[in-house]
């Protein structure tokens, strides 16, 4: 089962090299991976095309496109992905994240019988690693035995990195740009409901499938990223739950610290 895994990236040359790694050394003999680039000033490009021509000499099975031109922000820049995505499942990892280990995309198939017909997303756990890739903790926030639309009123229970959707639903569901933070979590919800109205699973794999570089954008952007979740949340859920459920954010917060 071919994955398409998209990498987007714009200037980015000090965290990049670890994201590559991680898909080249994946066992996993069926990988499209898109990395699409903004335009990048420093040398970012140099090491994208690296990759390519190390990977293209290998019979690994995978398959490396780069597309570098000027867009609009990351949102843009994924649209332009899921246009180019033709496996079967899409994965969004960009710079600086990475797979949890050599054989995360052959667990991920794995996880559906044979036979069995595609679930919409196949998800898993996510740990946060340091700047040199070494542990901190497990993400405070769990995948559900049992992930719906619903759950993510709950919070983003499962990291977008963590978040394997079939293409043939992602590619018709664009990342609204109106969104400079939360337009993945928009997305996600968007997706689960298209599966939900084709009477198709969810599958979770009871495993760590990636590694989360600490301090990203939405750490980076908190108090922006929170608003527009707001936003994101009152669209889908209403806003008395939306308001609920962030009135008990603040009180669990309160009481853990």
């Amino acid at each position: 089962m071919k994955i398409t895994i998209i990498t987007i990236t714009y200037n980015a040359e000090k965290v990049l090299r670890p994201t590559l790694q991680s898909v080249f050394r994946q066992t996993h003999n069926d990988v499209e991976h898109w990395i699409i680039d903004g335009a990048s000033k420093d040398g970012t490009l140099k090491i994208a095309e690296d990759y390519k021509r190390h990977d293209d000499g290998t019979d690994n099975g995978h398959e490396v496109k780069i597309l570098s031109e000027p867009d609009s922000g990351i949102y843009y820049a994924m649209n332009k992905g899921l246009q180019r995505a033709t496996g079967s499942y899409v994965l969004f990892l960009n710079a600086g994240d990475t797979l949890a280990s050599n054989d995360t995309l052959d667990e991920v198939c794995a996880s559906i019988g044979d036979g069995e017909e595609l679930p919409a997303v196949i998800y898993g756990d996510t740990d946060i690693v340091d700047a040199d890739y070494n542990f901190i903790r497990h993400r405070r926030l769990s995948p559900p035995k049992r992930l719906t639309w619903k759950s993510f009123l709950h919070g983003m229970l499962v990291c977008h990195q963590a978040f394997y959707a079939r293409t043939d639903i992602a590619r018709d569901i664009a990342y609204d740009t109106q969104y400079r933070h939360s337009a993945d979590v928009d997305w996600c919800i968007k997706v689960l409901k298209e599966g939900r109205r084709r009477h198709l699973p969810n599958r979770r794999v009871h495993a760590v499938v990636a590694n989360f570089l600490d301090g990203g954008d939405t750490t980076q952007n908190h108090r922006a990223s929170l608003h527009e979740r707001f936003k994101v949340m009152r669209h889908h859920y209403g806003i008395l739950p939306t308001v609920i459920m962030h009135a008990w954010f603040v009180v669990r917060g309160v009481i853990k610290k």
